[in-house]
């Protein structure tokens, strides 16, 4: 009864957007590949896969995924069992006393019953499919919900990466900031002195106590973020991360593995929140099947075997057997519950094809999105490294002038912020790099392949 499921068209292009002309297209074989690479063999920084490892068995979210699974695996052992009748013994007794006025003799009577069964009660055999139905519903649900575990892992690890490079990136800027605070002091102690000979002016001291503020402000700011961001990993791992395990700067984190999408869109439908949304999709369509095959006859049979006798020692004596064969039909006439739950299944159906249909057109965007990120972003980190260059040579240059006697101070000041600034926008481009690599690994369904699975 449950109409023919195909799957539709994916309302997206057929190839991805390609921001990089440079880049070599990839066969799609090549581009399937990638869903297949385990996050051990994408993550190569060894201190990041060990937290990584904590998280995948301490997560609480990730705990809850995979017991939802499990129940959602035996409400479909319960759905199956459906089909198969339930056989079951009974045993029973009885005595009774009757008034004289209701026997034949006019005297009181007793009489006693003892019997044992076995049998099948209201056995639904399903002839017009609505069971198997509901079982094909059921073993999709438990489907998707496997999938709904692997987007929970592939979210869990891409989660820790994120926040571990986050946390490398502000213990860098933090670095940055002590040095750029001992840089000042050097140079506010120097300006002290010559303020006190009188060489320097009362406003070249204040502006040089400035900096050293503002440094002290950076580095406040960066030891709060730094903590903060371990307290997001501890939440993460679902256990507190050891202190060896986290990184001390950018240059520290080794490079996750390079991947290339290629330029077909079907990579897309690897994805396991994609098969989930599908799963989803086919037990609609089951759902159906099950709402029409309620308009046809429903047949169950009880039946059972047994002895009865009128003393418990004679129950399993010659000509105590019993049997009952009991088939019941029943065809619904008018019932205004079962057309409505025909519409129900349809609604339902549309429902998960416009869900599974946005899905694909989500997936689609956040991949588009990280290719438009790393097409450009290797040119902005080489153009911010040139920036920073130039700002070393520039407040250098200023140091001398001014040490020279030549220009102010307000000549260093200017210089020391874009300095300081441009490292600042290194740091966070070079973090955008790799969190880049990590958001591409994890659109395209990396970090829950089979070997994940088996953990």
């Amino acid at each position: 009864m449950a109409p023919e499921y195909t799957q539709p068209e994916a309302p997206i292009p057929t190839n991805l957007p390609n921001w990089d002309e440079n880049e070599n297209t990839q066969s799609t074989r090549e581009v399937q590949d990638i869903a297949d690479i385990s996050w051990r063999e994408f993550f190569t920084d060894q201190k990041l896969q060990q937290i990584i490892e904590i998280a995948l068995k301490n997560n609480l979210d990730l705990r809850l995924a995979a017991l939802n699974v499990e129940k959602v695996r035996a409400l479909y052992g319960v759905q199956q069992a459906e089909l198969f009748p339930v056989v079951a013994v009974a045993g029973g007794g009885s005595r009774q006393q009757s008034s004289a006025d209701l026997t034949s003799t006019g005297n009181p009577r007793t009489t006693q019953q003892f019997n044992v069964d076995l049998g099948i009660t209201s056995w639904e055999i399903d002839f017009f499919g609505r069971i198997r139905s509901l079982e094909e519903r059921a073993l999709q649900e438990y489907l998707a919900t496997e999938e709904a575990r692997r987007s929970a892992q592939i979210a869990l690890i891409s989660g820790v990466a994120r926040t571990y490079l986050t946390m490398a990136a502000d213990r860098e800027n933090l670095k940055i900031s002590r040095s750029t605070l001992e840089s000042q002091e050097g140079v506010y102690d120097l300006i002290r002195r010559q303020y006190e000979t009188g060489i320097a002016t009362e406003l070249d001291l204040r502006r040089s106590q400035i900096q050293v503020d503002v440094a002290r402000r950076d580095i406040a700011r960066y030891t709060q973020l730094t903590a903060r961001d371990w307290n997001a990993l501890n939440l993460l791992a679902g256990a507190p991360v050891p202190e060896d395990l986290l990184p001390s700067d950018l240059e520290s984190v080794s490079t996750p593995r390079g991947i290339s999408p290629g330029l077909s869109s079907e990579v897309l439908l690897r994805r396991p929140d994609i098969i989930e949304a599908e799963d989803q999709l086919k037990a609609a369509y089951a759902f159906i099947g099950a709402a029409r095959a309620a308009f046809f006859p429903r047949i169950s049979l009880t039946t059972f075997l047994g002895t009865a006798s009128d003393e418990l020692s004679g129950l399993f004596k010659s000509g105590s057997g019993t049997w009952s064969f009991a088939p019941q039909i029943s065809l619904p006439i008018f019932d205004a519950r079962t057309w409505a739950a025909y519409r129900v299944s349809q609604a339902t159906q549309k429902i998960a094809l416009a869900r599974y249909e946005k899905t694909i057109q989500t997936a689609f965007k956040e991949v588009a999105d990280a290719l438009a990120v790393r097409s450009t972003v290797e040119q902005q980190v080489a153009s911010q490294q040139a920036i920073v260059d130039s700002s070393e040579k520039v407040y250098r240059l200023s140091e001398m002038r001014y040490t020279e006697g030549i220009d102010s101070y307000l000549g260093v000041l200017v210089a020391q912020r874009s300095l300081f600034a441009a490292q600042q926008g290194l740091t966070y481009l070079q973090l955008d790099r790799l969190a880049n690599q990590v958001e591409l690994y994890a659109v395209l369904g990396g970090g829950g392949g089979p070997e994940e699975r088996k953990e």
